[in-house]
């Protein structure tokens, strides 16, 4: 077969993306944070684009149109300030400089009533976490330079639960120390504060914190270090048999158990909590609900009156000064067009999740309904795609709490009765809420969750319900027994 080449046309339709749509579509699915970083990405590379304010002296350059003339207006005369003696104000030299200060650090008001001053502690730059905090007690203990070496070694390989992470034979290895010195280096960082701090596994983590109860030889001690695998399982009576102990000394003993911290470490966490900022506000006024978009934070951007100047006819500007501009205003335009767009879309979605989930917002979860990105689409004449590029990383607060667009959207649970069905989310709330209220001497499983579903015509099998109690992080019911 011979092969030769051949020129042909051909008509054929086909979508190409501009790099104006794909910004105005990258806009739709970023977060709040991510939005505030693109709009300041683009302010630094686009000379075009401006942060406007909402001071005078912006209006009226926005006004006049000679941005460049700022540079010339005169500045205001910082104001002078006087020094203040003390000697000679006799107000300042009533004051009990001292008593002020104790009532500051104990938090206590003159009046006896409590006040929200934070303590000394509070206004720290940083807190101090597990490792400085170990660190600071080897530092107070008498050791030569070589064992405070061996010692923060073994305190640099603790994990964030306090656990050593590596063997006798590895800080030998690390430091070029004696196995006998790596071995008492590991029991002096075990009796550093907190309890427990320093174990390998979580046996010797509980058994350290009962030494430290002066426990060690109590029958809660023997549980730990013989029947632990038993106690996982909540098996109370193989734990009386197997020690010969009355049921009643097994409970107090458990007691005693589960009052320990199975992780020491954490309490020195770095992690701070990360606070969610809604995108949208749905406030109840006057029995009317009401959108209001967030747009704090976010910068407000106005095109340069300078470079806007440059482009008239008779700027003197040279051609490839005015083509660049050009181009810089066309991308500036599109974004702040872009911008807006993407707040449009996001208050109508809103808009529309009021309408489909109206019940929810007037009385709560266990009213949501059930809902799918095609139903929202269709009502606003959009894609899927769009609706799904809208609802991800955005939250909104409601009269109900703070959610994310996502929460909203929720597979259908039918009836038996052939009833309106059901919304999962709506279905995981029934199921926190019956494992809240069951015996906890006799907790329900997940067949007598589902048979409760099935009592009330909903269809739910007890696989569907273990993968809801998982989602919940809620335990299975062998583990949800309480001792006493």
């Amino acid at each position: 077969m011979a092969f030769e080449l051949r020129q042909q046309m051909k008509l054929s339709q086909q979508l190409v993306m501009t790099p104006q749509l794909q910004q105005a579509i990258k806009l739709l699915q970023l977060s709040r944070l991510e939005l505030a970083e693109t709009i300041q990405q683009e302010i630094e590379i686009n000379p075009v684009l401006e942060e406007a304010t909402d001071s005078r002296e912006q209006n009226e350059s926005e006004q006049t149109g000679h941005g460049h003339e700022e540079m010339d207006a005169p500045q205001p005369e910082p104001e002078r300030t006087t020094e203040i003696q003390m000697e000679s104000d006799s107000s300042l030299r009533e004051i009990d400089w001292e008593n002020y200060r104790n009532e500051y650090e104990s938090g206590v008001s003159p009046r006896g009533t409590d006040n929200d001053l934070p303590s000394s502690l509070d206004i720290l730059t940083t807190k101090p976490d597990l490792h400085s905090h170990l660190a600071w007690q080897l530092t107070l203990s008498h050791l030569t330079e070589q064992e405070k070496e061996v010692g923060h070694f073994t305190i640099g390989n603790l994990d964030r639960d306090g656990f050593l992470e590596v063997t006798e034979a590895e800080i030998v290895e690390g430091t070029g120390c004696e196995p006998e010195l790596a071995r008492r280096l590991i029991s002096v960082v075990q009796e550093m504060d907190p309890a427990g701090v320093g174990a390998r596994d979580l046996k010797e983590c509980l058994l350290l914190q009962l030494d430290r109860l002066d426990l060690e030889g109590s029958l809660a001690a023997t549980i730990v270090r013989e029947h632990l695998h038993t106690l996982e399982n909540r098996n109370f009576a193989a734990i009386a048999r197997a020690t010969g102990c009355p049921i009643e000394e097994i409970l107090s003993a458990i007691k005693v158990i589960t009052g320990l911290d199975p992780h020491p470490g954490r309490i020195y966490a770095e992690e701070e909590p990360q606070y969610i900022i809604p995108d949208v506000y749905v406030h109840k006024i006057g029995g009317e609900y009401v959108i209001l978009l967030n747009d704090e934070g976010l910068p407000r951007l106005k095109v340069s009156n300078y470079y806007k100047d440059i482009l008239k006819k008779d700027s003197g500007a040279p051609t490839d000064t005015k083509n660049y501009v050009q181009d810089k205003l066309k991308s500036a335009l599109w974004l702040i067009k872009s911008i807006h767009q993407r707040q449009r879309t996001i208050y109508r979605v809103v808009e529309s999740l009021l309408k489909f989930q109206y019940d929810f917002f007037e009385q709560g979860i266990a009213f949501l309904k059930p809902l799918v990105l095609r139903d929202v689409a269709e009502d606003l004449g959009m894609h899927e795609s769009t609706i799904s590029r809208v609802t991800s990383n955005k939250y909104v607060h409601t009269p109900q709490g703070t959610f994310e667009l996502k929460y909203f959207f929720n597979s259908a649970i039918s009836r038996h009765d052939g009833g309106e069905a059901m919304a999962s989310a709506s279905i995981k709330e029934r199921i926190r809420s019956i494992i809240a209220g069951e015996n906890h001497q006799d907790p329900l499983s997940d067949n007598a969750i589902a048979d409760i579903f099935a009592r009330e015509d909903i269809k739910l099998a007890r696989r569907t319900v273990a993968k809801y109690r998982e989602q919940l992080g809620i335990i299975p019911s062998k583990f949800r027994k309480n001792p006493g």
